[in-house]
């Protein structure tokens, strides 16, 4: 089962991912957004970023890849580290300072600043707990981190279809579909980081001589 992680968190990040490589390519033209025309590098750092933090980072959660290289799980998780800081800090950078679309609203906005201060923080959390050998607190931050950066392909979902039928949503509408992408992601990361270990889910449900199910004693 672990095997189709990597490719479920690919096409969860799919439609982001084309949709920030046709504004690089827009913002290449003359056809770039106002917004964004005069102070590019924010965008294209997070475009940049969010494409190898999710599409890189998708291959960190397939057990068997990352217990069989583990040299390679060194390396792009800093690459990672690095990449998902861009996203965090640039994504923030533009909220602050770009001039984002009215249909935002102030709750989306805010959002996103808290979304950017606890990835950052949960990517510097998770390198100081490895460099401490904490591995357990190490995996529950990067999961933590990369469901918030991947709440973009989540939203595609909560806010897609509707757009599609509709057009553009209002204010409240597009702030609910939003903030349920990151909680649908959030609600998924701590289940992953709370459920028990393979092999003690297992051993809760033994069977015994007559044939039933006995929870063993610690």
């Amino acid at each position: 089962m672990s095997k189709l992680v990597p490719a479920g968190l690919i096409a969860l990040a799919l439609v982001p991912s084309i949709a920030g490589a046709a504004r690089l390519g827009s913002l290449a033209g003359d056809d770039a957004p106002a917004r964004f025309a005069d102070m590019p590098a924010p965008v294209v750092i997070h475009i940049i970023g969010a494409l190898i933090y999710s599409l890189v980072g998708a291959f960190q959660f397939e057990t068997h890849f990352r217990r069989t290289h583990p040299v390679w799980h060194r390396r792009a998780g800093r690459i990672l580290v690095v990449a998902g800081l861009a996203v965090a800090l640039s994504g923030a950078w533009m909220t602050l300072f770009s001039d984002l679309p009215t249909h935002d609203g102030t709750v989306v906005n805010v959002t996103r600043l808290i979304v950017s201060a606890v990835m950052t923080y949960g990517l510097v959390v998770a390198v100081v707990a490895i460099r401490g050998r904490d591995v357990r607190r190490h995996r529950a931050w990067m999961i933590r981190a990369y469901a918030l950066a991947l709440g973009a392909g989540t939203q595609a979902f909560t806010l897609g279809p509707l757009t599609a039928v509709a057009g553009q949503p209002g204010v409240g509408v597009r702030a609910s579909g939003m903030l349920l992408g990151w909680a649908i992601n959030v609600a998924v990361a701590e289940w992953i980081i709370r459920r028990p270990p393979g092999r003690s889910r297992r051993a809760r449900r033994l069977p015994t001589v007559d044939g039933s199910n006995e929870i063993p004693a610690n």
